[in-house]
């Protein structure tokens, strides 16, 4: 559903985006994560056909980016960073605007007007200026906007940024409804913890180039190694029951823990509890140690600095 050949932008003398390729199938969300200036907003306003490439190319719903830009803005809802609106109009008339740019029917229209402000909490609202919303209240009025027409393709641009925690769960609960309904979701965030728990596949850009690619968990094995468990125990244990190669490797240690590493914990992990048991342990708990995407990000982002 979104296809990106080598895409780059040149502001004069400033390589804005030097090199990204990716593609995002039907039905899948994708998020971009990077420091500011990486490149991420430029990227999406590419796929929107809001900025020319200097060079490569993005399809996006079938259409090319570029030959057919208004195909494609009509396949894109897009929501920006700092989103344009206007403060004198209700969210009520906002939208009705918006969706005739689409072409909708008045009837369909008033429908999905009333669906997105009662999902989001504005229909109480409805008929207050825009200008009078709380920053977060805007938020999702913008967003409303970007998903007025039932866009294939929708493109977020910190969707959460400005939210209360409820608010941020009620967009992040909308957007697993519109993966569910085989809509493409990119989202750009800073939001280590929210792209963690939405996205199928990560892309972290740097430089105006894309240095990971890849499933969460694929990512982190592929950069902070073996999964780590930690097993709980009542008071210590021998050193030599501790004398375990071969079954599991042994990280650190502490008055009542013990850490270690294996390749196979199906098997490691029941042989590695009998031995302490046999041995006279008492085991509380076996748990995996988090691996947290954080720990990726800024591993790669060091690297590139």
């Amino acid at each position: 559903m979104i296809q990106a050949h080598h895409l780059a932008k040149q502001f004069g003398a400033v390589n804005a985006v030097t090199d990204v390729t990716f593609e995002v199938k039907p039905g899948q969300i994708l998020a971009m994560l990077g420091p500011n200036g990486a490149g991420k907003t430029t990227s999406i306003r590419m796929l929107a056909s809001l900025l020319r490439p200097s060079s490569g190319r993005a399809v996006v719903g079938g259409y090319d980016t570029v030959a057919e830009p208004d195909r494609v803005r009509m396949t894109v809802g897009m929501l920006t960073e700092q989103p344009a609106l206007y403060g004198r109009m209700d969210p009520v008339d906002y939208l009705r605007f918006y969706g005739r740019l689409y072409h909708l029917d008045d009837r369909l229209l008033a429908t999905r007007i009333e669906e997105l402000l009662r999902y989001f909490g504005i229909w109480e609202h409805r008929r207050r200026p825009i200008g009078a919303f709380s920053k977060g209240m805007r938020q999702k009025v913008a967003l409303s906007r970007a998903l007025v027409h039932h866009p294939q393709v929708v493109l977020l641009d910190e969707p959460t940024s400005a939210m209360d925690p409820s608010s941020a769960k009620t967009v992040r609960d909308y957007i697993l409804r519109l993966r569910a309904a085989g809509r493409t979701v990119l989202i750009c965030t800073h939001n280590l913890a929210e792209a963690e728990a939405l996205a199928d596949t990560i892309a972290i850009i740097a430089k105006g180039r894309i240095i990971a690619f890849g499933a969460p968990d694929a990512l982190k094995h592929q950069l902070l190694g073996q999964p780590q468990f930690e097993i709980r125990l009542t008071a210590p244990v021998a050193a030599p029951l501790l004398n375990v190669n071969g079954i599991v490797h042994i990280d650190a240690t502490g008055a009542d823990w013990v850490r270690y590493h294996t390749a196979e914990p199906e098997q490691a992990n029941p042989a590695f509890v009998r031995r302490l048991v046999d041995g006279g342990a008492e085991v509380l708990s076996v748990s995996r140690v988090p691996q947290s995407l954080e720990s990726v990000y800024l591993h790669l982002v060091a690297e590139e600095s």
